[in-house]
């Protein structure tokens, strides 16, 4: 009821009066059964403007902090996101990533539609990174088929570190369904996941015009934040390092004290 209150009244048509969204393809998204939606993902609005584009109801798997977090703020946001058709998507790994696609899974048995980001987080640059392999398992394991869509200028309206959008057009193109029926069978198969990985990327970096980087997007991010932790600890020793305005009066003061009362050799100071 809130997902639908907010996405018909409330939500869908403010966001539709202010960004102006253009569509290319939602026919492509079927009018009934299960599927899953797998997207770019440039920025913290993808999640909003794509499931208020599709006709049908979106469950979004969303990153688990969302949903953790602590104080007023942090339950706030929690239901919200459960409000608004996301689950929880643990991304450590291991059982607890296999737990989070196994709700996924559950979504896609039930004949809903599903939506997940295979780069695993936004992008930090507006490039497209490599795709992690959970989307190929669940799509392997359901043999639904896979509706790659582009977001396009998502990351011009809100950057990352951004609260408040900009306000800008922004655009949605949906690709034709892909189809891995021919993988039957080998859903254990890494390298089979990995080729169906692929597959969605490239058809994503078609669809979005992005240039595609074969490196994991939380790899570049994690170099990032190591990089401007090392700036700022550079940058704080040398501001330690550097004397402050008074300081620097104070050695002023000191050092024409003593010059002040140097003794100078007896044929200079004489007067001529």
């Amino acid at each position: 009821m809130f997902y639908w209150f907010m996405k018909r009244i409330i939500v869908g048509p403010i966001l539709g009066l202010l960004f102006r969204p253009w569509v290319k393809g939602m026919d492509n998204v079927p009018l009934d059964g299960p599927a899953v939606l797998v997207s770019n993902h440039l920025s913290f609005s993808d999640s909003i403007f794509l499931p208020i584009a599709v006709p049908r109801p979106v469950i979004f798997l969303a990153k688990s902090e969302y949903f953790t977090g602590k104080g007023i703020k942090g339950k706030l946001t929690a239901m919200f996101f459960r409000l608004s058709n996301q689950l929880p998507m643990d991304r450590s790994g291991g059982a607890a990533s296999s737990s989070s696609l196994s709700a996924g899974e559950a979504v896609l048995n039930n004949g809903g539609i599903l939506g997940i980001y295979p780069e695993g987080t936004r992008s930090p640059d507006g490039r497209l990174y490599r795709g992690k392999t959970g989307v190929a398992k669940l799509v392997l394991a359901t043999g639904v088929p896979v509706i790659p869509v582009a977001m396009i200028g998502t990351d011009k309206v809100q950057p990352i570190g951004r609260r408040i959008p900009n306000i800008r057009r922004i655009g949605i193109i949906v690709g034709e369904p892909l189809d891995f029926s021919r993988y039957e069978g080998l859903a254990e198969d890494r390298f089979v996941q990995r080729s169906v990985t692929d597959e969605i990327m490239y058809e994503l970096m078609r669809l979005s015009g992005q240039e595609y980087v074969d490196v994991y997007a939380s790899s570049v991010k994690e170099k990032l934040a190591a990089a401007k932790s090392s700036e700022k600890k550079a940058h704080g020793k040398s501001a330690s390092a550097a004397p402050t305005a008074t300081e620097q009066d104070t050695n002023q003061k000191s050092l024409r004290s003593r010059l002040t009362s140097i003794k100078l050799p007896v044929w200079l100071s004489r007067k001529r």
